[in-house]
């Protein structure tokens, strides 16, 4: 099932596909006359790469065969390069999806090995005149684009902050050992009740909107709604007197979690911190503003979780007793 991020990047892909798509038309024209004789494709290609404002932006532009064999050299923008003909590319991310009869692919983003900047290959069927799109016979290779994300139209927006409910699995090695271990008291465990009366006072009334509690380690990590970019870490030690630390502020307007909700929150931590001596709350953490919950268990499972949710789902489903 497709997520909403998983939406916004098809859209994305779509908008620049429709960038790409004549620039791609004009390249397949030029190189189709002279498919079969290498220097004269380098030329058509080199041509294109000069002449197409979208293609300018390529890192590198060049032409194979359907099994995946390079048959153009490299056509960079100042030079063409023969090394790379002949060489096998059948692995490469491009070749990995379906192959286009019509319009054009875009691969997977990928790292390129060079200067390790995210890319993405632009892939265009050439087949040739005398044809039918049901029959494989007229297909005479592709052409390929290479292009750096960063060199491609800057898309002004973010994808949205996905407020859903995430599981993610951790280390096998610990989940493997979890019952072979019990929670040792901690620091914090000593002084829970007074711990999470300072970090609800954080969040309601002192500018924090993110806190996460390290029960195990015993130190909290807190982010401001004044200074988001910067985050503090305090010691158990340290926790009595940090709100004398940050100066009063009113309670974020655009917080999604009302200050009433928070102290429900930090009671459900406790009790997942001490409802089992095997499987316990090892950290947790809330952000009022994006209104999610974190939370890592000793197996070493994470869950992301919209705070409403959170609060629905009791001890005992946490447990896996429901």
């Amino acid at each position: 099932m497709k997520t909403s991020f998983d939406n916004s990047i098809d859209e994305r892909k779509l908008r620049l596909a429709d960038y790409l798509k004549d620039s791609m038309q004009d390249a397949v024209q030029h190189g189709l006359d002279v498919w079969n004789d290498r220097e004269k494709l380098d030329a058509a290609l080199l041509e294109c790469l000069e002449s197409s404002s979208p293609l300018k932006r390529s890192n590198l532009l060049y032409a194979i065969d359907p099994q995946g064999k390079q048959i153009s050299s490299q056509i960079y923008h100042d030079r063409i390069d023969p090394q790379g003909f002949g060489q096998n590319l059948a692995n490469r991310p491009y070749f990995l999806i379906e192959h286009p009869v019509q319009g054009i692919r875009l691969s997977p983003v990928y790292i390129d090995r060079l200067d390790g900047h995210s890319c993405i290959s632009v892939i265009k069927a050439v087949r040739s005149d005398q044809y039918s799109l049901d029959d494989p016979d007229g297909l005479l290779g592709y052409i390929v684009a290479d292009f750096s994300l960063l060199s491609l139209p800057n898309e002004n927006e973010t994808t949205e902050d996905r407020r859903i409910w995430l599981q993610i699995k951790g280390d096998p090695s610990i989940r493997s050992t979890v019952f072979m271990q019990s929670r040792i008291p901690s620091l914090m465990d000593q002084n829970i009740d007074d711990t999470i009366s300072i970090i609800e006072e954080l969040l309601q009334s002192r500018g924090i909107f993110h806190a996460k509690l390290h029960f195990s380690s015993s130190r909290a990590t807190l982010w401001l709604y004044d200074d988001p970019y910067h985050y503090r870490v305090h010691s158990q030690a340290e926790l009595d007197n940090t709100c004398l630390a940050y100066p009063a502020r009113p309670y974020p307007q655009d917080a999604v979690v009302s200050a009433e909700q928070i102290p429900q929150i930090f009671k459900q931590f406790k009790a997942l911190r001490f409802a089992d001596e095997t499987v316990y709350l090892r950290a947790a953490s809330l952000n009022i503003i994006n209104g999610m919950v974190a939370l890592n268990f000793s197996c070493d499972g994470t869950h992301y979780i919209p705070a409403e949710e959170f609060l629905n789902n009791g001890e005992m489903f946490w447990l896996g007793s429901k």
